[in-house]
């Protein structure tokens, strides 16, 4: 007798419910996956990996695609390799680097079913490239896209953007810069647009003179700021790309003697640990809430099961740079 059939006679358990067990299914009773998992312990049972991917179809693997890591990045990644281990998937990680052959190696992993799924969460290919690969398996991006055949769990910048001009505004300050990220990002160009559309709006100046691009680490926040003293006339508040750029900038205007906030208020993106430690004004980007709906859009082709998806808002998050 197998070990397999031994797993059945032992538990009472039909073929189907044991498979399901070692296949990590969601589809099954506690009381039945303990008591099936106690027996093959017991019974020292380890399942043939290939033997089930072939009976599956699936190598119960998901693929990350990123082209570097920090901690906004791994936030998102912690919480979506938590959310596929609760499904019974594991994940193996692809960092380019900034390379797009080395990316596309994600992606052909898909075709050649190395990987049931991907997960985007920056790229340096182009998503016209990326979407052929579609019909391989399906993929989700935290990354705007741009298209309809890869979907985004993104959430639309401007919302938050939008929060922080409203706070800076009600606080009196009205000369507003900008520290952007990638110039030809969506995000950057819905920042963009939040931000004239509402300086417009309310009857305010619109400091394109002030537009500065590519702004993402805190010794570029640093450059930013350098450039911004130097100026003629310095802005009453910045609003920055994400909080590293911010603490930059912060780090940078107390080396020149400028006051936070009274002669500079200072707002971040993505309210990570340093920006509570440190007091920037930030607005709370939900990360870890997205890369459980980015898992969630995957399974709803892997497990066949629609998962009802969370409404998510961005949140101002008011310290002491404002």
């Amino acid at each position: 007798m197998s070990k397999f059939d031994e797993i059945m006679k032992k538990s009472g358990y039909s073929k189907a419910t044991v498979s399901r067990v070692i296949n990590h299914s969601p589809h099954v009773s506690d009381e039945a996956r303990q008591k099936i998992t106690d027996i093959m312990k017991q019974l020292n049972y380890i399942p043939n990996r290939n033997a089930v991917s072939l009976s599956t179809g699936q190598t119960k693997q998901i693929g990350i695609v990123t082209s570097a890591t920090n901690e906004i990045i791994l936030t998102f990644m912690n919480q979506f390799i938590d959310t596929a281990m609760d499904f019974g998937f594991q994940t193996l990680i692809y960092t380019s680097r900034g390379d797009k052959e080395i990316e596309l190696q994600a992606f052909e992993d898909l075709r050649s079913k190395r990987v049931d799924g991907l997960v985007i969460m920056t790229c340096v290919n182009h998503p016209d490239k990326l979407k052929a690969y579609c019909e391989y398996g399906p993929i989700v991006s935290w990354q705007r896209m741009g298209n309809d055949e890869i979907p985004s769990v993104a959430m639309d910048q401007a919302q938050g953007y939008r929060l922080a001009l409203e706070h800076l505004v009600s606080k009196g300050y009205t000369r507003i810069a900008n520290a952007f990220g990638r110039a030809e990002s969506l995000n950057t160009q819905s920042r963009r647009e939040a931000y004239e559309s509402f300086m417009v709006d309310n009857g305010l100046p619109v400091l394109r003179e002030a537009y500065q691009y590519s702004i993402f680490s805190s010794s570029d926040g640093e450059e930013a700021m350098r450039r911004m003293a130097s100026g003629s006339d310095l802005p009453q508040a910045v609003l920055c790309s994400n909080d590293y750029a911010a603490i930059g900038i912060w780090s940078e205007a107390r080396k020149q003697n400028i006051r936070v906030p009274e002669q500079l208020a200072i707002v971040g993106f993505d309210d990570i640990e340093l920006s509570r430690v440190l007091g920037i004004t930030t607005i709370h980007n939900p990360i870890a809430e997205q890369a459980t709906q980015a898992f969630h859009r995957l399974w709803a082709v892997l497990g066949k099961q629609e998962l009802q998806a969370q409404q998510l808002e961005f949140q101002l998050i008011e310290r002491s740079t404002t």
